[in-house]
């Protein structure tokens, strides 16, 4: 009966290990990708544009979560322009928008900076940060 027992344990353990594993996984299979450049930001402000940047880092999970939410806002926005960089490789970029936080989604209305916001992970509050741009 002890034996039964104890190989239930063992493999309730496996079990819930690679659960684990596997939620692990799924949280962080948001594709986080530079697309950001000069010349795509400056002409987007030149036209009137509005601009979401998401500025990240790859090992970062709450910027997994908010890469993931805009991820789903650039297919519903299809008029917006979604501008994406990773922090640490492109510190220029950074420099540039003076943006010190990898986790910091910055929204522009043509020339002028709407809204700002810093290791935000609520689909709510970032779909209203990014209306306030439209």
């Amino acid at each position: 009966m002890e034996a039964e027992i104890s190989k239930i344990i063992i493999n309730m353990k496996k079990f819930l290990l690679l659960l684990f594993i596997i939620t692990c996984f799924s949280a962080s299979a948001v594709e986080k990708k530079t697309n950001f450049s000069i010349e795509i930001f400056e002409k987007a402000k030149t036209d009137g544009k509005t601009i979401v940047i998401n500025s990240y880092e790859k090992w970062c999970g709450t910027c997994g979560v908010q890469t993931k939410i805009l991820d789903q806002a650039e297919k519903e926005f299809k008029e917006i322009v979604f501008l994406s960089y990773e922090q640490s490789k492109n510190e220029d970029i950074a420099k540039k928008l003076n943006i010190d936080f990898w986790t910091t989604i910055v929204i522009y209305k043509g020339n002028k900076e709407v809204t700002r916001i810093i290791g935000q992970t609520d689909k709510k509050t970032i779909y209203s940060a990014i209306e306030k741009g439209i």
